[in-house]
């Protein structure tokens, strides 16, 4: 009689030490203001935004009565496969009943990843590495820019939020290398 085959553990008991080494590093999403964004009580919104990528999911705090909202709040992913995106959803906080949707965009963090991978060191602070022009396989508003900027790449974008009359999302990228994970 043959003994049974053992099946390896599943990847969810994965020590601590081989997630950091498929990590890339972190993305830092400076979520910015709002612009324009839907109505969903009477006058206003109290909205807040929600990030998500993979299985990661951040959000921001509520802005109590504001179509305009300025949280300048920074969101940090942890990135592993830089070809998913990173999807952004707007919410209007409600008190008494389920929170309703104001929009959604999506965006991708290749272009920005790419630059990253550059040796860009002695450029000039504000140099253009990239643009990133708006199309229908994204939620831009206008070009975007990959920037060497004071001894890093940021990236700002304008998102036009999908799924709703109107609204629009300013944010910006960065990145944080973390000591240990398997890097750029």
């Amino acid at each position: 009689m043959s003994s049974p085959t053992r099946t390896p553990p599943s990847l969810g008991g994965r020590s601590p030490m081989s997630m950091m080494e498929n990590l890339l590093g972190l993305l830092r999403i400076r979520v910015k203001r709002g612009v324009n964004l839907a109505v969903r009580d009477v006058r206003s919104s109290d909205p807040y935004v929600v990030v998500k990528m993979a299985k990661q999911k951040l959000k921001t705090r509520v802005i109590k009565k504001d179509v305009n909202p300025e949280w300048n709040e920074d969101l940090t992913l942890s990135v592993s496969d830089p070809s998913i995106p990173v999807k952004l959803t707007v919410y209007d906080h409600d008190t008494f009943s389920k929170d309703d949707k104001m929009g959604d965009a999506e965006f991708d963090i290749k272009p920005f990843i790419e630059a990253l991978k550059m040796n860009l060191q002695g450029l000039p602070s504000g140099t253009v590495i990239t643009r990133v022009q708006p199309s229908r396989q994204n939620c831009l508003v206008e070009e975007s820019c990959v920037i060497w900027s004071e001894d890093r790449v940021v990236q700002d974008m304008c998102l036009r939020l999908r799924n709703v009359e109107c609204g629009e999302v300013e944010i910006q990228l960065q990145w944080i290398n973390l000591p240990g994970s398997k890097g750029l």
